[in-house]
């Protein structure tokens, strides 16, 4: 399927590109490997029927997403057809995880899929207490893997499990075993979150030196660092980067694909082909779905990613939503809609808007008293609604103004 993207294009693109952060034209192109039902399924207590996987997969498809992560089909019956569905079901590139043994990769090759993901621990840690095997044991059965993959015919993805802590020589070693036999995709994990921006960006150019596959990254979120180093990983040259919707994941979860695709989009000017309309359903899907709530102050998606209370911020915003927001992001590219919350730190022009959004026609000393009232009640912790506004309105004697009649 080829999704046209109709999203609104802000107005005051000027002052960004203008201004001391303006692009430099870091990279041109990125691509986007959603992993919402493998490793975000992975999050603690998370867990997707089938159903709801084939409703995340339609909506992701849909949005023009690259690649889909659907799952690791040797789990289970049950996983493995939810794979199956999602790749016979969906246009974009369904990818099916596998680790290097051989019942993983048939069944991830049985499922239909279209890449298959294998991976393979290389930081010492992990080869002796997890896989309990050897070093060289590790390059043979990471070779043995992805040489069945493309013997299948199906695009071959490699990833180095913990590269980020792994021995610079020997992640080497691996990396050019794997390219030696046709490996399509190499993708870089910062399995243990342990990156930061410049150092991840340093591993990427390495890796990309070492082999003609392309790169693809997978960034953790331990140190909250996650999607700055997805985006790191193209600034270096990378293709690709792994993310999931709301970042959730293992323990404090992945970059999140919101956050990294409007980045792109946004702060970069690169357009990824997705349709970023369709972010703020899905958001809302994935968190009902998966329980883990969204937090208010979520980039993008968040209660309050376009909320504003300050008098100072609400006033600019409604004389110019560039005042207080980054200008090349606007809540209609991302499918929200901007808010204007009432409290402790509401100012009198956000009371006097809402008051005639609410068909009152107040004087200026009744917004002042409305507004006293309202900051009065807020700061008791209260929460403003509508109604608590038109009752205040009231109160002071605002006047409202008479429907309109037709004829």
């Amino acid at each position: 399927m080829t999704t046209t993207c109709t999203r609104p294009i802000p107005v005051g693109r000027v002052e960004f590109f203008d201004g001391t952060l303006k692009t430099n034209g870091e990279f041109e192109s990125a691509r986007v490997f959603d992993t919402t039902l493998r490793d975000g399924e992975q999050a603690p207590r998370t867990s997707f029927s089938g159903d709801e996987k084939r409703t995340i997969a339609a909506a992701l498809d849909e949005m023009g997403t690259h690649v889909i992560e659907a799952g690791f089909p040797v789990n289970s019956d049950a996983e493995f057809e939810a794979v199956s569905d999602i790749a016979a079901n969906t246009s974009a590139t369904t990818c099916g995880l596998a680790r290097v043994v051989e019942k993983d990769v048939e069944a991830a090759l049985d499922s239909g899929v279209e890449m298959v993901h294998v991976f393979a621990s290389t930081s010492d840690v992990q080869i002796e207490d997890s896989m309990h095997a050897t070093r060289e044991e590790v390059v043979e059965r990471s070779v043995n893997a992805v040489e069945r993959v493309t013997e299948a015919g199906a695009t071959a993805m490699f990833s180095p499990m913990d590269a980020t802590r792994t021995d610079e020589d020997y992640l080497r070693e691996v990396v050019e075993a794997v390219s030696a036999v046709g490996v399509d995709w190499i993708n870089i994990p910062d399995t243990c979150g342990v990156a930061t921006p410049t150092r991840f960006a340093d591993l990427v150019g390495k890796v990309d030196s070492w082999t003609d596959a392309r790169i693809d990254v997978h960034t953790h979120d331990d140190f909250g660092m996650a999607s700055a180093n997805a985006v790191a990983g193209f600034e270096a040259g990378a293709d690709q980067a792994q993310v999931s919707i709301n970042g959730i994941g293992e323990r404090a979860g992945n970059a999140a694909y919101e956050e990294v695709v409007m980045s792109v989009e946004s702060v970069y000017g690169v357009d990824t082909g997705i349709d970023t309309t369709g972010i703020t359903e899905i958001s809302r899907m994935v968190e009902e779905f998966s329980e883990v709530p969204v937090p208010a102050n979520k980039p993008v998606t968040g209660d309050n990613a376009f909320a504003h209370e300050s008098g100072i911020h609400a006033a600019g915003v409604i004389e110019n939503s560039d005042t207080f927001e980054p200008g090349v992001m606007t809540p209609e590219m991302v499918g929200a809609e901007r808010e204007f919350v009432l409290g402790k730190h509401t100012g009198a022009n956000s009371v006097r808007k809402r008051l005639a959004d609410r068909g009152f026609a107040p004087t200026d000393a009744e917004v002042r008293q409305v507004t006293r009232r309202v900051k009065d009640y807020g700061a008791e912790k209260n929460r403003v609604t509508v109604a608590d506004l038109e009752r205040f309105a009231r109160e002071v004697g605002v006047a409202e103004e008479e429907p309109e009649v037709r004829a």
